[in-house]
């Protein structure tokens, strides 16, 4: 399941600098989450860092995209092998 900013964003920034896989960029008006680079934390951290940090709970389940932990697990692998 990628996670999505829904339009109670305030474009506060908290969010993008949390996000180890850098899937969260600014867009206009509201941040962005690219689905495709969010793995919801999975091998970083216990729960996802944006959700943590987000000081109008704007991050949720994105339900138009949903992923198990094994798919999350195969995509963080994926983007730590295009890292090294």
């Amino acid at each position: 399941m990628s996670l999505i900013i829904t339009d109670d964003c305030i474009a506060c920034d908290a969010c993008r600098e949390e996000c180890p896989n850098y899937a969260i960029e600014e867009g206009d008006p509201i941040y962005i989450i690219d689905p495709d680079r969010c793995t919801e934390c999975v091998g970083h951290f216990e729960e996802p860092a944006c959700v943590e940090v987000c000081p109008v709970d704007c991050i949720i389940v994105d339900p138009d995209n949903q992923e198990t932990m094994e798919e999350l697990q195969f995509k963080y692998e994926q983007i730590q092998e295009e890292e090294a």
